[in-house]
């Protein structure tokens, strides 16, 4: 016979409790391994490693390190993380960080140059106390320019660079930008975007270069090889892979937005608050390979060394889930051998739980992941994936090995810290000199009734409007703010207004009032010059389902009119605006884009030291129900534009 013990009274009590204390524990226990940084316990490698030794192959040098890595330290490299979420400057080497952005106007709190290249320098010296050594990638929107960095030279943003035609401008710019990004720490710039708008309504419009793909595709490969240039000076059609097996680049050029953006349909947002940004693209295969794929292949070709997804749908799919665009057409079809990068949170934003949409994304091909946050829990989240099988090791390999030859392409392990005395190429004479020249070429007459060009000589002279003394509405947003800066402050760089001046001779009366609210209009100025425009804007938030010119900026253009025998508008804007009611009543019409920091580039034009050469680099529609206009020019409504693709008066 068995004999049962029976526990009675306080002791069985207590049993329980720390029964249930062991459960709760556990899965507490297990997520705060999951989450924390794992220090191997491996030694440092020996000084004689080979992916130490800058003579070597960037393969041999990839191959030694990735054989020596951890599986913590291959998840650290695939993270992306925004600047100010690292509380503790130590994490960066704790978890392997292998990138660390700006993003949405995230600035040192000494914004300055040197602000900046202390915060960077931190971030460098700390990935460099991890046992590998591994340095970072620090990434930015510099899209016109280094405009995060106050004193930074502004150029205009892409769609004025498109109205240029001009490869060899554009790769000038974009070495320009990549000296001034480097000198502050920068690496990793998030251009060119190849992005191809069929409705200007998207606010985005002015990001892009055409809706062209052969413009596109010259341009965009131009300015990959300008970020991309290596210390030996190369040809235009050349890569950073024909100088020799070592050349390394200064910055690291991504091509954005893979793919089918600029093709959203209106009111397909996923996005309460936009209207078409982040929509849905509905094309045929067909369509994708003629039409958003070339601008991409000419910047594979052209040796871009990573590409970032974009946050839109192809039909029916998010990007970032897409196997057959990002692993199968990107890197199979197109060979590109570097990495692809999630925009903001869009490896997470639609799925139900970030580790479902982590495994999408990277099981789709991409490789490194914009956060842009919370790194602890994606380290977490990979561990688990690993273990569970849901991410392969293969394929970590892969995204792991793809990063290390983007930054041994770019020289980072054999680089020497930037310093403070490299800082004097920021806003150079050079520079300022170049972006002059760009904002000449990329302005397009659209009319002209013997008005220009202007005299500088003549005797009275009339400015009016809300862009005209504005610096920051000439450079738009991703200038210092994500959204940009209405006004002038914390902006260098020349207005329109001060452009004018400066051009004209001594004897002319040149005067300014905001809202041409002058005070002696019985004598008629000999010319008006109104300067107006939208106000800076960035992604879904200029998103307008009827862009014009506001009631202020038409009744100011109204008063110039009276006031002066002729009136010139120049619109200051990244999109076509429509105008099709009021052009009737204007003299001549310039379309100035956004044309950054040096408004002296437009007085050379209306004062003819320069001549008009753009042209429109998308079609310019009469009305919003023209809306979408295709490749082909044909329009929603069958009506023709107001101004066909490359017109423009020379």
């Amino acid at each position: 016979m068995r004999k049962h013990i029976r526990i009675k009274g306080p002791i069985r009590w207590l049993i329980l409790i720390g029964l249930v204390c062991i459960l709760i524990a556990f899965p507490v226990e297990w997520i705060m391994f999951l989450r924390s940084p794992n220090p191997s316990p491996l030694p440092p490698p020996p000084a004689d490693a080979v992916y130490l030794q800058s003579t070597a192959s960037i393969d041999s040098r990839v191959d030694d390190l990735l054989s020596r890595m951890t599986l913590d330290e291959k998840i650290g490299q695939m993270a992306l993380t925004e600047k100010n979420s690292i509380h503790n400057l130590n994490d960066v080497a704790n978890y392997g960080l292998g990138a660390v952005l700006s993003g949405a106007g995230a600035k040192p709190s000494d914004n300055t140059a040197n602000g900046w290249l202390q915060l960077i320098n931190g971030f460098r010296q700390s990935a460099l106390r991890s046992r590998l050594r591994i340095p970072i990638l620090y990434g930015a929107d510099a899209n016109h320019g280094n405009g995060n960095v106050p004193g930074s030279t502004i150029f205009p943003h892409f769609i004025g660079l498109g109205a240029s035609h001009d490869p060899k401008l554009v790769q000038s710019i974009a070495r320009a930008t990549a000296e001034e990004m480097k000198a502050t720490g920068m690496n990793w710039s998030y251009s060119p975007t190849l992005d191809l708008p069929q409705d200007f309504r998207w606010g985005r419009s002015y990001e892009a270069f055409t809706d062209d793909p052969a413009l596109a595709s010259k341009l965009g490969a131009a300015y990959v090889r300008g970020t991309q240039e290596t210390s030996t000076p190369m040809p235009l059609a050349a890569t950073p892979m024909d100088i020799g097996v070592n050349a390394t680049i200064d910055v690291i050029a991504t091509a954005k937005h893979y793919i089918g953006a600029g093709g959203m349909q209106w009111g397909s947002s996923s996005n309460k608050d936009f209207k078409i940004d982040q929509g849905k693209t509905m094309v045929s295969e067909e369509e994708i390979q003629a039409h958003y794929l070339p601008p991409f292949k000419a910047a594979v070709d052209a040796g871009a060394l990573s590409v970032m997804v974009g946050l839109n749908q192809v039909n029916g799919e998010w990007i970032s889930y897409d196997h057959h665009l990002v692993t199968g057409v990107l890197k199979g079809e197109l060979g590109f051998k570097g990495f692809v990068v999630s925009d903001w949170y869009g490896a997470y934003e639609h799925s139900s739980t970030q580790y479902e949409g982590m495994v999408k994304a990277v099981n789709a091909g991409v490789d490194m992941i914009m956060l842009p946050f919370d790194y602890q829990n994606f380290v977490m989240n990979m561990r688990l994936a690993v273990k569970t099988g849901d991410i392969s090791e293969s394929r970590i390999d892969d995204a792991v090995r793809r990063i290390l030859f983007a930054k041994f392409s770019a020289g980072l392990f054999d680089r020497s810290q930037p310093t403070q005395a490299g800082l004097s190429v920021i806003g150079s004479a050079d520079h300022h000199a170049l972006a002059r020249e760009a904002v000449a070429k990329s302005a397009v007459l659209l009319k002209n009734d013997r008005v220009l060009p202007l005299s500088p000589k003549i005797g009275h002279i009339l400015v009016a409007g809300s862009s005209a003394d504005n610096v920051g509405r000439q450079c738009g947003a991703w200038t210092v703010e994500w959204q940009g800066v209405d006004g002038n402050w914390l902006l260098g760089g020349t207005s329109i207004l001060a452009g004018i001046k400066q051009t004209v001779s001594s004897s002319t009366i040149v005067e300014y009032d905001r809202d041409a609210h002058f005070a002696n209009t019985d004598e008629k100025a000999d010319i008006g010059i109104a300067i107006v425009g939208e106000k800076p804007f960035a992604e879904g938030w200029g998103d307008n389902a009827n862009p014009t010119l506001d009631q202020n900026d038409l009744d100011t253009i109204a008063r110039l009119k009276e006031a002066s025998k002729k009136v010139i508008v120049v619109l200051v804007s990244g999109r076509p605006l429509i105008i099709t009611n009021e052009l009737p009543k204007w003299d001549a019409l310039v379309e100035a884009w956004l044309p950054g920091s040096e408004g002296e580039g437009i007085a050379d034009v209306l004062f003819g030291k320069k001549p008009f050469t753009g042209t429109l680099p998308l079609p310019w529609p009469a009305s919003v129900s023209q809306l979408p206009i295709n490749v082909d020019q044909k329009t929603a409504d069958g009506t023709k534009p107001l101004f066909p693709r490359d017109f423009g008066i020379r």
